[in-house]
């Protein structure tokens, strides 16, 4: 029974996400090490059809597209990647104390995280990014409060779940703090849950962050960037189209990768935690 548990845990769909979560960390963290040339440009070639030493081609700067897509890939995962987790850091610290301490405390949070996800997200982003000048600081951090009421809401849940439970009674009889029996019995068994909804919150941060880059508020212009890549080089769909479609292609991948891992991940931990 546990073999076939285990074959179904790792499918080949599941290993090629990893594996593809993989490469575009690593991509994100040696990108531009790897590649300091990546804005060199070349005005006398301009936009030219993949070939000729460029893998994808060269934008109207006559910029090389592979390796302009390889640096982007920092600014667009490193961005989401602080979204999943700063998120993450903010569910965890209201979520439990909410779902523990119970009383004012829950009331005031449940509030707090229900007007927050009365707001359209992204819309609130724009409006924020756009009166603030467009910084993509700014963008990352009114999207990490905006993502927040769910990883609040999710890890409340879990853990009025396991709050009256046989171990954290006796944690509490044997005259443990409230601050003991959160951090070091309570939290460990809402983590998993916590891991494979932050890989969800990841994938839509970079969909989230990409649209704001193609809208000018995000990135500055000629940066490195996989929305920002897709709106500059959107009129080159006749010159060179890979300019336009591999950022593309890889916003698509990268989030439906980190959808297929997180959602094989709750399923992984509800199976261990039913069994």
């Amino acid at each position: 029974m546990r073999k076939r548990a285990s074959r179904r845990r790792y499918t080949p769909l599941t290993v090629c996400c990893c594996v593809v979560v993989v490469l575009f960390a690593l991509a994100a963290a040696l990108g531009q090490l790897v590649l300091p040339g990546w804005d060199a440009q070349d005005l006398a070639t301009g936009a030219v059809m993949p070939g000729g030493g460029h893998l994808l081609g060269t934008d109207e700067l006559g910029r090389d597209i592979a390796q302009m897509v390889i640096a982007g890939a920092r600014s667009t995962l490193a961005g989401a990647a602080l979204v999943a987790l700063g998120s993450m850091v903010i569910g965890n610290v209201l979520g439990v104390l909410a779902g523990y301490r119970g009383g004012w405390t829950d009331v005031v949070v449940r509030r707090w995280a229900d007007l927050l996800l009365a707001l359209p997200a992204l819309l609130v982003t724009i409006v924020v990014a756009g009166i603030g000048g467009g910084g993509y600081a700014l963008a990352v951090g009114v999207l990490v409060v905006l993502t927040s009421p769910g990883d609040i809401r999710l890890v409340r849940a879990a853990v009025l779940e396991q709050r009256h439970r046989a171990y954290v009674e006796a944690a509490e009889t044997l005259g443990l703090s409230p601050f003991t029996v959160m951090t070091r019995h309570i939290w460990p068994n809402v983590l998993p849950v916590v891991v494979a909804n932050t890989l969800l919150n990841f994938a839509g941060a970079i969909v989230a962050l990409s649209s704001l880059s193609f809208l000018g508020l995000g990135v500055p212009p000629g940066a490195p960037d996989w929305g920002r890549m897709l709106s500059e080089n959107r009129t080159l769909l006749y010159d060179n189209p890979s300019a336009a479609l591999a950022p593309a292609v890889l916003i698509i991948v990268a989030a439906v990768a980190l959808n297929l891992l997180g959602d094989r991940l709750f399923e992984a931990f509800s199976d261990r935690g039913r069994s």
